[in-house]
C-alpha cells in the first residue's frame, strides 16, 4: 500500500478540534464567576439534574443518619448526617445558581 503526499497529514497541521487544550482551559468554560467555578464543567452544564441528584442523595444519607442513630452507631450516625447534610446545601447551592442564569432560548 502506497502512501501519497496528499494522504498523509503533516503533524503540525491545523485540527478542527475546538475542545480545550488544558486543565486552565476545561475549567473556564462555560463562563462563570466566584465559587461556581468550583463545581465540575459536565456538573455546571447539568445543574438542576445535578443538583436533584444531590438532594435526594443527601435524603438518602439523612435517614441512613438517623437509622444509625437510633440503633445507637452514634460515629456512623455523624457522619452519615454530616455528609447528608452537605449534599442538601449542595441541593439548594445548584438551584439557586440554576434560577439566576438567564433562560435559554
Amino acid at each position: 500500500m502506497a502512501d501519497t503526499t496528499a494522504q498523509r497529514r503533516h503533524p503540525d497541521a491545523h485540527s478542527d478540534n475546538t475542545a480545550p487544550k488544558g486543565l486552565r482551559e476545561r475549567w473556564a468554560t462555560p463562563p462563570r464567576s466566584g465559587l461556581a467555578r468550583s463545581i465540575a464543567p459536565w456538573e455546571y452544564r447539568h445543574l438542576r439534574v445535578s443538583g436533584v441528584v444531590r438532594g435526594v442523595c443527601g435524603l438518602l444519607l439523612v435517614i441512613g443518619g438517623i437509622l444509625f442513630l437510633s440503633y445507637g452507631a452514634y460515629a456512623w450516625a455523624a457522619a452519615f448526617l454530616v455528609v447528608g447534610t452537605l449534599n442538601i446545601v449542595g441541593f439548594f447551592w445548584y438551584l439557586s445558581i440554576a434560577r439566576s442564569q438567564p433562560s435559554r432560548a
